[in-house]
């Protein structure tokens, strides 16, 4: 019956496809430019950074490239992304050749400069211009908040009129081709350089702050003077005022020199608040808190009354969230230490702002539940920030950032939130070694920031395991066990490496509709669904020569090279049954699925709509890890029978 069913399906396939077969338009005169808003889009800018532009009317120049085998328009914000995309190995096979590309003509546009030196346009108008009759200016003084701005002109004159003005060289478009631009190389080995570099950061902020313990004692509340308040003014700088056992209530305490605050012990020490804003709060100073537990905090979460000295969308952000009463507040406080702390809040646990280098460990923050009533327990603001060996349970998100750019969050575990960590606007991160459990995503990053890495996290019993939004990032070595869905792929030119993705409802979500990722030597086990896909083109998720590990995929290994003689493509209608039916194994190497499959390559209207590995692997990648997965699988789903 079920192999009836499945040989059926086929027939549709090749009934409808035999009525769209395509063939690649021959490049000639092109197509119109569409509105830029229409096209799908990449960029050289990060989402905050295209805040700004719009917020300040920033110049940035633009693209659009219309392909012979992609069904939609892509538009480049910046042309640094349209060049080194153009040259990236495998662009010819997603998307085919490019039909007609064009570009930003700024040679009737009257351009200058700020004193941010980001490019603008004060008079005059912007055009459109085929990039064969173009020139473009490299190297300049202008710039966009993404990084240096390539400048194109339909006349040479006045390219060269920009030049005298703003520097830089005029170069045509097989020039701009041959210039040298940055580019991520997406490797595992480039993860691991990353992540290095982000853990030695984060190990030397900590041995820093770990110093702080050491302040010599001044002040000993109960016994020098009767109030955490008057320990804080009486205290020379770079001391440590004691907290014997012992509570202390209606603590609202501001902190504006550089002490240490150093109870008993957690469980020992309690400082309860008066239910109103923060607990303590530091200002302008290097402040530790340590060894002691904190309640009493207040209900206040957004603040829409401040004014704020900040660009209109970031004031957004930091009234709803920013501001939030918290157990222990940072502000200006660079370099700060909250170790060995306990906090039960309504609100936020730990609030940074502006206080780059500041550590959090040996933390525990218990928030509201459900979610929906708590807020953050730990969040950034314009801070880089460590979180380490710490405990968040309760509360809408464990860690959240906001302009973190640098953060690293590691060792910790999350329970029963909506997020266990959070990133918003921010790059060049590091979330490693984190156990997420109950939760609506374990790692979310939002907001296209880049440079991120995603590295050997542990999430289960989750709506989501891993959202990874952005470019140019890594999430190499999770295990995404027992989640309704794995892993989601969606961010463009990224790595996603050596996962685990076992027992989930979908394994993997491919919800980008840029082809860009690089999705290589993964082990996809005992999901329900292996992958789901949006609309969009083919996803062929093989790098140089070598795919994933989909366990139960159809085929032999001849030549016995380690991987399967025939493709798998986990969204087709055949083989996304492998691991549930052994008739679609005998399908799935029949005569007629080996002809659409032969044809497919050079027939765009056969052209899978889904994901293609053309080297899927026969053995697991971290096959202790898949063997570990399975059986927390096989727990849960005793757990759950009894």
């Amino acid at each position: 019956m079920y192999a009836r069913y499945l040989v059926t399906a086929l027939a549709a396939i090749l009934l409808v496809t035999s009525g769209i077969f395509l063939v690649d338009v021959d490049p000639g005169e092109g197509p119109s430019v569409v509105d830029f808003g229409d096209t799908i889009r990449m960029t050289d800018l990060t989402q905050a950074e295209q805040r700004v532009v719009r917020e300040r009317s920033l110049a940035v120049p633009r693209a659009e490239v219309f392909y012979s085998r992609y069904r939609y328009v892509v538009g480049h914000e910046g042309l640094s992304s349209l060049v080194t995309e153009l040259d990236r190995d495998g662009h010819e096979r997603q998307f085919g050749v490019p039909l007609s590309i064009y570009v930003t003509d700024y040679a009737d546009a009257e351009l200058a400069t700020g004193d941010d030196g980001f490019l603008r346009v004060t008079g005059g108008d912007t055009d459109w211009i085929a990039v064969e009759d173009a020139v473009f200016v490299v190297d300049s003084d202008a710039r966009h908040p993404g990084g240096g701005a390539v400048v194109p002109f339909s006349e040479r004159a006045a390219a060269d009129s920009f030049t005298d003005s703003f520097g830089g060289t005029v170069v045509d478009w097989e020039g701009l081709r041959a210039h040298r631009f940055e580019r991520s190389e997406l490797s595992v080995a480039a993860a691991e350089r990353r992540a290095a570099d982000r853990h030695a950061w984060a190990d030397a902020a900590a041995a820093d702050a770990r110093e702080l313990r050491e302040r010599p004692v001044s002040v000993v509340v109960g016994e020098d003077v009767p109030t955490l308040a008057a320990a804080v003014e009486q205290a020379p700088a770079n001391t440590t005022v004691v907290l014997p056992a012992g509570e202390y209530r209606d603590v609202n305490v501001t902190v504006r020199k550089p002490v240490t605050i150093r109870g008993a012990g957690v469980n020992e020490t309690w400082l309860v608040g008066d239910g109103n804003g923060s607990v303590l709060r530091a200002v302008g100073a290097q402040v530790a808190v340590t060894d002691l537990s904190i309640r009493g905090i207040g209900q206040q979460q957004a603040r829409p009354e401040l004014d704020l000295d900040t660009d209109a969308w970031d004031a957004q952000v930091l009234r709803a969230y920013g501001y939030a009463a918290s157990g222990v507040e940072f502000d200006d406080a660079a370099g700060s230490y909250v170790a060995d702390v306990y906090v039960d809040t309504p609100t936020n646990g730990v609030t940074v702002r502006y206080s780059d280098g500041v550590v959090i460990e040996e933390v525990r923050v218990d928030g509201e539940t459900p979610w929906s009533e708590g807020f953050m327990s730990t969040i950034t603001i314009h801070s880089r920030m460590l979180v380490q060996d710490s405990t968040f349970v309760g509360g809408r998100d464990g860690v959240y950032m906001h302009l973190g750019d640098g953060t690293v969050v590691r060792n910790n575990s999350f329970a029963d939130l909506r997020f266990g960590v959070h990133e918003m606007y921010t790059s060049g991160t590091l979330v490693a070694n984190n156990t997420a459990t109950r939760t609506r995503t374990g790692v979310v990053v939002m907001t296209l920031p880049e440079d991120n890495v995603v590295a050997d996290n542990y999430v289960t019993d989750s709506s989501i395991g891993l959202d990874v939004a952005g470019r140019a990032s890594y999430v190499v070595g999770n295990t995404v066990v027992g989640n309704e869905e794995g892993l989601d792929v969606g961010s463009d030119r990224s790595l996603f490496a050596r996962n685990v993705v076992v027992g989930n409802d979908v394994g993997i979500r491919a919800s980008t509709l840029i082809p860009t990722n690089v999705v290589t030597a993964n082990d996809v086990v005992g999901n329900d669904r292996y992958v789901s896909t949006s609309l969009g083109p083919v996803r062929i998720w093989t790098d140089d020569g070598a795919g994933n590990y989909w366990g139960g995929a159809p085929g032999v290994d001849s030549d016995r090279d380690g991987f399967i003689d025939r493709p798998f493509q986990p969204t087709g209608a055949v083989d996304r049954y492998a691991a549930s039916s052994p008739d679609a194994h005998v399908l799935a190497t029949s005569p007629a699925v080996q002809l659409l499959r032969s044809q497919e390559g050079s027939l765009p209207g056969l052209r899978s709509r889904g994901v293609v590995d053309e080297a899927p692997r026969v053995r697991p990648v971290r096959p202790d890890a898949v063997a570990a997965a399975l059986n927390a699988t096989a727990a849960q789903s005793t757990e759950v029978s009894a």
